[in-house]
């Protein structure tokens, strides 16, 4: 869900804007969903559900793939070591963010997981100035300190650091940062990632099986559900990659605010989630962070086509 992933062409027509828009706005509305998909397999457990989830996108993106008759881009990444390696840094930071996501979501914290993306686009930032050297303006320095008081506040309302929030939105932050010097497609780079994890989820799968039986497979609904990971993780990631070829880049980053909000209401209104006044001040902040961030964005945006 990062929304400096590319800018689009010009001369985009208006049915490709419209075409992309509706694509963007599909992914990141399933992107805000799909903690309750998670919520459906609390019995599974979120090592299991992620072990799932990575062969059954495997699987979907290997169907996607061949359709789209990518494989000859698979087979020269695959064939690449220096790419590889990245990949499988990616990889892991890939897992790592979908164990936190889906043990966060089983244990009742998916207002963390909304406050961890709603920061994750001014954590790109601060990326950018640790390891680029790249200088921030005022708005962007003042976008940052805001969240700063937030995240502390935020802490102050939990009675401990927002580690969830923080720890999403760090894995998230430099899986984009380190996914963008692989130079392959969504579905490519996916696809190389899941099949790298493969046989540590393959090999937990057999594990589960071996020591508590069929478990959650007995039952077809659930068995189902974990299948439905593969397309619900591959799905608005296409989605998302063909929005951002044909939308503005203010327009993408207008759009990432779309998931951790439906996020954000999921928890209140379907989990039934408490929400205290300190963290809802904390909410409030980040909101006006962000505010901030976007306006900076819109206005050098502007000053670049004048």
């Amino acid at each position: 869900m990062n929304a400096r992933a590319g800018t689009a062409p010009k001369n985009v027509g208006a049915d490709e804007v419209r075409r992309g828009t509706i694509a963007a706005l599909t992914a990141y509305m399933l992107w805000g969903f799909l903690p309750i998909l998670f919520r459906l397999l609390d019995q599974a457990g979120s090592v299991l559900i992620v072990a799932e989830r990575s062969i059954w996108s495997l699987v979907f993106l290997a169907f996607v793939l061949f359709a789209m008759r990518g494989f000859r881009d698979v087979v020269d990444l695959l064939a690449d070591w220096r790419r590889m390696r990245v990949v499988a840094l990616s990889s892991l930071l890939l897992i790592g963010n979908w164990l936190l996501f889906v043990w966060a979501v089983e244990t009742g914290q998916l207002l963390e997981i909304s406050f961890g993306y709603f920061i994750n686009p001014l954590v790109n930032v601060a990326i950018g100035m640790i390891l680029l050297g790249e200088r921030q303006n005022r708005l962007q320095s003042l976008a940052i300190g805001i969240a700063t008081i937030a995240i502390l506040v935020q802490a102050a309302g939990l009675g401990n650091i927002p580690f969830v929030a923080l720890g999403l939105a760090l894995t998230f932050g430099f899986y984009g940062f380190i996914r963008k010097t692989v130079q392959a497609g969504p579905a490519t780079g996916l696809f190389a990632e899941t099949l790298v994890a493969a046989p540590l989820a393959l090999g937990y799968v057999i594990y589960d099986l071996s020591a508590n039986g069929l478990g959650v497979h007995s039952d077809p609904g659930l068995l189902f559900v974990l299948m439905l990971t593969g397309p619900a993780t591959a799905v608005p990631l296409l989605c998302f990659a063909y929005g951002v070829r044909r939308l503005r880049l203010t327009t993408i980053g207008m759009f990432q605010y779309l998931a951790p909000s439906i996020q954000f209401l999921v928890a209140i209104l379907l989990f039934g989630e408490h929400l205290n006044s300190t963290r809802l001040f904390s909410f409030a902040l980040i909101w006006v962070s962000l505010m901030v961030f976007s306006y900076d964005s819109f206005r050098r945006h502007r000053a670049r086509l004048v």
